[in-house]
């Protein structure tokens, strides 16, 4: 296996990334929130499946998981290859719960955690983002793989108020992550929140001469603690009958900087300043951090967006700067983002292309200037054709990113083919909303579906119709695209061709549409963030 690659966002499988591509004990961090249809009926989930299915794999703003054959074949692996207390935990599993699609999804998270665990250094740690209805089961899981001894928190992010599904159980709110350490090593830095107004009025309610404000705390030992003869001494003239909380040479640091406090019958007390103190230590009931709402300024309009400040709290909490952090289903990139912002290394992976270029988008609008690399995409015309004989659909989403297009749906998908597979809006004259329409075809093509296009673009009211196609394109295809004449700009005041037929190949050696300059594919830009370095929240002693 090569030399680690960060900063890197990697298109595939992640289980064939981690094994080709991560070598072992090389990351410091791992966090991973994996797509479960978890809105779907319980009862279905649960249901046994017989027969053939399409094999199970995500696919962007989808996340159902089956057991077909694929399923039954990482069943077998498992069994196989995996270390016999995790062989063992998922045949009790299925023994439980039966073949079903959450046995389906168990399976093929099984081999992932496993692999996840083997890319992980001895002071590493991986936080496992899930909801109730599978939460359980990957515990156990994750305690046969990782060790029960190694279990650290069951963090529960409350990621939403009351809403109306409470007709027969108490509304759900909130979503779990479990929290595993690879060893007592693990890089562990305790996290602070700022303390409530409640309790500083109650607490903080002395002012010294400057106005600092601070609170006086025990310094002594109480009989409670008992006796400890290396802290029983005497100190101008006090001796604690059970002896003083710090050794004599702390105690001098602290009375030279002033943080010793005598009180009128003479008692000692230790200062502790408001500016000085790190807040209260963080539990794992995280109630603080809201999710991301429609008007949420980083919000992008990924469905299982999570908000910034939520991985970079687990960041902090567990890795140091210039450490790496991996997010296996890396989705619209927040984990990516924070950690480049908290100046840690990283490495995303996502098996769809649509997530690719929400996170490249997402990357390059929040940091610009940034450097990074991507490794799965087609870099020529054989690549594309390599992954159009792959996935169709993949590579429709592939295309789109290429002129900037967002993806207009799944319908093709479900049946109908309504003509347009991505759409490019742009603002004209007066403020009024323009769009682009986006046809791609990987296959055979043909003058005549030009002409559908320019139908579609007529029906739908559209600016401009792009044909995109991986095969060259020919001259009766040239010719319908010309006669559809051009549409005129008034806000640019510029002429721009109604039909437009680009290939792969002009696309891949940079020939772009000719669009107004307010052309946008339509996702939503990321604010800009100012990279965090050498802030790294330690504890104040």
């Amino acid at each position: 296996m090569s030399e680690l690659k960060t900063n890197v966002l990697y298109y595939g499988d992640n289980l064939e990334i981690l094994r080709k591509y991560i070598p072992d004990e090389s990351v410091d961090l791992v966090y991973l929130d994996p797509p479960f249809n978890s809105k779907a009926d319980y009862n279905v989930l649960f249901r046994e499946e017989s027969g053939e299915r399409s094999a199970a794999q995500i696919r962007a703003f989808s996340d159902f998981w089956h057991w077909d054959s694929a399923a039954e074949e990482t069943y077998r692996e498992i069994i196989e290859t995996c270390p016999d207390k995790v062989a063992t935990m998922v045949s009790a599993l299925r023994q439980g719960i039966g073949s079903n699609d959450v046995m389906a999804y168990l399976v093929m998270m099984t081999l992932r955690l496993v692999e996840l665990r083997h890319v992980l250094k001895p002071t590493g740690s991986l936080y496992l983002h899930c909801d109730p209805t599978a939460s359980h089961y990957l515990k156990a899981l994750m305690d046969s793989i990782f060790g029960p001894s190694n279990f650290r928190n069951e963090i529960i992010w409350k990621r939403t108020t009351a809403h109306s599904d409470s007709r027969t159980h108490f509304s759900r709110v909130t979503d779990t992550i479990l929290f595993y350490a690879c060893s007592d090593e693990a890089r562990w830095i305790p996290q602070y929140e700022p303390h409530s107004e409640s309790y500083l009025k109650s607490h903080y309610s002395h002012r010294d001469a400057a106005g600092r404000v601070y609170r006086l705390d025990n310094i002594i030992r109480s009989q409670i603690m008992g006796l400890r003869p290396n802290l029983t001494y005497e100190y101008k003239g006090f001796t604690p009958p059970y002896g003083w909380r710090v050794v004599h040479e702390k105690l001098e640091r602290i009375d030279r900087d002033g943080r010793l406090y005598w009180s009128k019958n003479k008692t000692p007390y230790l200062v502790r300043y408001l500016d000085q103190q790190s807040g209260e230590i963080l539990d794992n009931l995280w109630a603080d951090i809201p999710p991301v709402n429609s008007q949420a300024k980083e919000r992008l309009g990924y469905p299982t967006q999570k908000p910034l400040a939520l991985l970079e709290r687990i960041i902090r909490a567990s890795s140091n700067e210039g450490d790496v952090v991996l997010d296996p289903f890396c989705g619209c990139g927040t984990a990516v983002v924070a950690a480049q912002k908290l100046n840690r290394r990283w490495i995303g992976i996502d098996i769809t292309h649509l997530a690719i270029t929400v996170m490249k988008e997402r990357l390059r609008d929040t940091f610009p200037g940034i450097q990074f690399e991507v490794v799965g995409e087609p870099v020529d015309v054989g690549g594309a054709k390599a992954l159009a004989a792959q996935d169709r659909y993949q590579f429709q989403w592939w295309a789109l990113s290429l002129v900037n297009a967002l993806p207009a749906g799944e319908e093709k998908k479900k049946g109908a083919d309504t003509g347009i597979d991505g759409v490019i809006g742009f603002v004209e004259q007066g403020g009024k909303a323009a769009r682009v329409i986006v046809s791609v075809k990987s296959g055979h093509v043909s003058a005549s579906q030009v002409r559908d296009l320019k139908g579609v673009v007529e029906r739908e009211k559209a600016s401009i119709g792009l044909f995109i196609t991986l095969e060259p394109f020919t001259q009766p295809m040239h010719t319908e695209a010309v006669s559809a004449g051009f549409y005129h700009s008034g806000l640019w005041d510029r002429d721009y061709p109604k039909v437009q037929i680009l290939t792969i190949e002009d696309l891949l050696a940079g020939k772009q549409p000719q669009l107004p300059p307010s052309a946008s594919g339509g996702f939503a830009k990321a604010p800009k963030i100012v990279v965090e370095e050498g802030k790294q929240q330690q504890l104040i002693p």
